[in-house]
């Protein structure tokens, strides 16, 4: 690996009205290298990586790409500098092909050697070990084979430093070891990656150095090697903390059955079976946790119980009260309060330019406000997102400011207003 920087940030400050995002933050990142941008939600590990990858502009500091110093205009001035980044939130067109997403944006005439791009694809992707169907539509695609198209997208176009925005985040354990692999296959080949997590045991494990932000601003670079999980948390928080998970038991008196699941069976496209005869019982104070590969159940389950698909048969009682087959706005009007954090917070969770308080109360309120009840209802909601943001600690700026937990977090505040008999499924969000 070459010791001497390949791309320096020096000094970078950003701000968005009179929040400060990020302030003389210094990063350097070294040819062929995994670097970690590590750090708590909010210290502004995205808003430094847009500015390298030419989203947002630095309001003042320097950014040097090899020994060349640059300021991007675009994210296409960043690709033709060999910079490319993989969103925690793709930017693919879901009707198109992996193919076609990633003739987008490049350079050329009005048409497209699609066997000329298909055999491009191909040869990238047996280069740095990415397998992926050229001809196959997003839409029809796991999440991990959506990054997959990502990071075919970044190599296609350039790029010889891959950033990744929380990579795992709606990964299974098995896409999370398949990208890793990945990843050091792109390192063998020269490449630089910037991995941006707040998973401590990713960062140990894949990561040569890692950078810590706390609160906008860089307190360190340290050689992995040289780290361990509780010297990296100490940098993150800044003072000593315990990494043991409190796990207090819950009195026997409070426990009672919250949610039945019995025998619940369920068929997809074609008549495949999705959910055979499943069963579990889930009890107040429980956090039940469902595993498995992807395709193996888990989303259908979700969207069952959550009314948004139909089973074959079963049944689902929550608190005595069977809403098997009840569409989500009949399950709202009985009053049972549920969560459903999809695995697509943005697209199927979330319409990024509602008001907050219309996205807060517009399903399970609105009947309830009487007259007059669209001022009503965005005063209440402005009142019921104020009380929860302070709850649950999140800092909206607008929609463009949230991601990652924060989405999670505002799904909650919204739709789980009562956290005593709330249920909280959040397909395919472990860590």
């Amino acid at each position: 690996m070459d010791c001497a920087p390949y791309i320096q940030l020096t000094d970078i400050c950003k701000s968005f009205g009179s929040v400060r995002a990020n302030h003389n933050v210094c990063l350097d990142v070294r040819r062929g290298e995994i670097h970690a941008l590590l750090g708590e939600n909010g210290s502004g590990k995205s808003t430094l990586v847009n500015m390298l990858s030419g989203i947002y502009a630095p309001d003042s500091g320097q950014i040097v790409v090899d020994g060349r110093k640059r300021r991007f205009a675009s994210p296409r001035d960043a690709i033709e500098s060999g910079i490319g980044m993989v969103h925690q939130h793709f930017k693919l067109v879901d009707v198109m092909t992996a193919a076609e997403n990633l003739a987008l944006g490049a350079r050329g005439g009005l048409f497209v050697n699609k066997r000329a791009l298909a055999a491009r694809m191909k040869a990238l992707g047996a280069r740095y070990g990415l397998t992926v169907d050229p001809e196959r539509k997003v839409y029809n695609m796991s999440v991990g084979e959506k990054q997959t198209v990502e990071i075919l997208k970044a190599l296609y176009h350039g790029a010889n430093v891959l950033i990744l925005d929380e990579p795992t985040a709606v990964l299974t354990p098995q896409e999370t070891k398949s990208l890793f692999e990945i990843l050091r296959g792109m390192k063998a080949e020269g490449c630089s990656v910037i991995i941006i997590t707040h998973k401590l045991g990713e960062v140990l494990e894949i990561s040569d150095r890692v950078t810590v932000l706390r609160r906008g601003e860089s307190v360190g670079t340290v050689e992995t090697k040289d780290a361990d999980a509780r010297s990296l948390t100490e940098l993150m928080v800044g003072r000593p903390v315990s990494l043991k998970i409190a796990r207090p038991a819950v009195p026997q008196e409070l426990k009672r059955p919250l949610l039945e699941v019995r025998g619940l069976s369920a068929r997809g496209p074609g008549g495949v079976k999705t959910l055979d005869g499943m069963s579990f019982t889930l009890s107040s104070g429980e956090i039940l946790g469902v595993a498995g590969i992807a395709g193996s159940g888990q989303k259908e389950l979700c969207e069952i119980i959550a009314g948004m698909q139909r089973a074959s048969s079963g049944e689902i009682v929550f608190q005595g009260e069977s809403i098997l087959g009840k569409p989500p706005a009949e399950i709202i009007r009985r009053g049972i309060q549920m969560s459903f954090i999809p695995e697509d917070r943005l697209g199927m969770g979330l319409v990024l330019r509602g008001l907050l308080g219309r996205q807060g109360c517009r399903l399970s309120r609105s009947r309830s406000l009487g007259v007059g009840r669209r001022v009503a209802r965005h005063r209440f909601g402005s009142h019921l997102i104020s009380r929860r943001r302070r709850h649950f600690r999140i800092k909206p700026h607008g929609f463009g400011a949230f991601h990652g937990d924060r989405l999670s977090r505002l799904l909650q505040t919204h739709r789980g207003r009562r956290a005593d008999t709330g249920l909280l499924r959040n397909h395919r969000r472990l860590a």
